[in-house]
């Protein structure tokens, strides 16, 4: 073929269980490195070396290894749900698959509640979040199962306003979310905000100006759902930085 991946002839259902495997498999890639994050969180280890150093093993990889507010979009939800129907129909339960998918919806309410964790917990009604990045990931407009959904919604349970920007998302964010003052760009979002939470990696994140945001923020707080970031360099200008898996 043209980009030079073999070509495989199987059966119908081998392609079908093929295609809903391999992304089931990607799956629960993403959502290992989640518990594993969360773990290194209460051990004080960061995630990112433990990536590193099992993904040098060939037989892991070092692809999907990245921590984050969970998977979303249109394949990874569809086919895992998919997968599970076509166990439960011929009575071959997929128990690990099971587990992935029930994990990765716990780990998106779990987010929303990481940022009210880190303005201090309690009551927080009446405070104001920037919700940057809405997407399920960066370069698209898809809004298909986002964490940002889940973050949204757990803020706004607990009486917490949201202001939210998305550099191509917007337009879909607003069919499916409500309630949100949508704004024209991240320090927008961010003025007169009482945190910041990255959730999704839009390279316009990865470049903030934070003695301007530090103009335009009550509380210097930023929790960083993507750790676009490192600690130091954001610490160094008087921020408390929330990362995952750090």
């Amino acid at each position: 073929t043209r980009n030079e991946s073999p070509l495989v002839v199987m059966s119908r259902r081998a392609a079908e269980l093929t295609k809903y495997a391999g992304n089931a498999f990607l799956a629960t890639k993403i959502g290992f490195i989640n518990e594993i994050a969360d773990l290194c969180e209460k051990v004080g280890a960061d995630v990112a070396d433990v990536a590193k150093g099992i993904g040098l093993d060939s037989r892991i990889g070092n692809r999907f290894l990245m921590p984050g507010p969970g998977y979303g979009g249109s394949c990874f939800p569809k086919d895992t749900l998919a997968l599970l129907k076509t166990g439960q129909d011929y009575e071959s339960p997929l128990r690990i698959v099971e587990s992935v998918v029930a994990s990765n919806d716990q780990r998106k309410r779990s987010m929303g509640r990481k940022v009210i964790h880190a303005l201090g917990g309690g009551d927080q009604h009446g405070k104001t979040v920037a919700v940057l990045g809405l997407t399920f990931k960066a370069n698209t407009d898809d809004m298909r199962d986002s964490p940002a959904i889940s973050v949204v919604q757990a803020l706004q349970d607990a009486g917490i306003n949201v202001k939210a920007h998305d550099p191509e998302g917007m337009e879909q964010a607003r069919k499916v979310i409500d309630k949100v003052t949508y704004c024209d760009g991240p320090y927008e979002a961010m003025d007169g905000a009482d945190a910041a939470v990255i959730v999704t990696e839009w390279d316009t994140f990865r470049a903030l100006d934070f003695e301007r945001v530090k103009d335009l923020l009550k509380d210097l707080v930023l929790v960083d759902l993507r750790n676009l970031y490192s600690r130091s360099d954001v610490e160094r200008h008087g921020f408390k930085y929330v990362a995952v898996g750090r």
